[in-house]
């Protein structure tokens, strides 16, 4: 049986000898962790706000949590982007909101107080992580801005210019030259 690789190969083409280490850095590797899991909250928070109001006492709250449930997905989305330091920026800041919002489940006269207790300390984790996450995705990107790099002494031409003329002259067939 023919695999899905070998059917863009052709005969003569290399065969892959073994496979390098990813790419993709630690802190880029937590980012797409981070963004797979904020895609699943949200999906959840969209799809059954009522759970997770009634786990946490916060009845009344369905429509503030389908809200935050788009806001996860498309920070979500950012994340898995290239843009990664955008949409853990925006996770980071939807945490506090979480905080926020959990903050008076913490009161004595809340049955689910308990359960209000894990999720503060679950979104508390998960801010720490983003916050991590923000600082390493945004050391191994940066980029001195504002300066703009100096390629004048570049041509595009391994061999030079002199060395380049008349090459595609010389590539093309007897036919070709004639209509030109």
């Amino acid at each position: 049986m023919t695999s899905v690789t070998q059917l863009a190969r052709s005969p003569g083409d290399p065969e892959l000898q073994y496979k390098g280490p990813s790419s993709l850095t630690s802190a880029d590797q937590l980012a797409r962790g981070l963004g797979w899991f904020s895609l699943a909250l949200g999906a959840v928070e969209l799809l059954s706000p009522g759970s997770i109001t009634r786990a946490t006492g916060l009845e009344g709250k369905e429509t503030l949590v389908r809200g935050y449930g788009l806001r996860e997905v498309t920070a979500g989305i950012q994340t898995l982007s290239v843009d990664k330091h955008v949409g853990l920026a925006s996770r980071i800041a939807g945490d506090m909101l979480d905080i926020v919002t959990l903050l008076p489940a913490l009161s004595t006269s809340n049955p689910k107080r308990d359960n209000a207790k894990l999720a503060l300390g679950a979104v508390i984790a998960v801010t720490i992580l983003d916050c991590l996450a923000y600082g390493a995705v945004t050391k191994v990107h940066a980029q001195n801005r504002g300066e703009r790099r100096d390629y004048s002494d570049r041509s595009g031409l391994p061999r030079g210019i002199e060395a380049s003329r008349g090459l595609a002259g010389e590539k093309t067939t007897p036919a070709v030259r004639a209509v030109a």
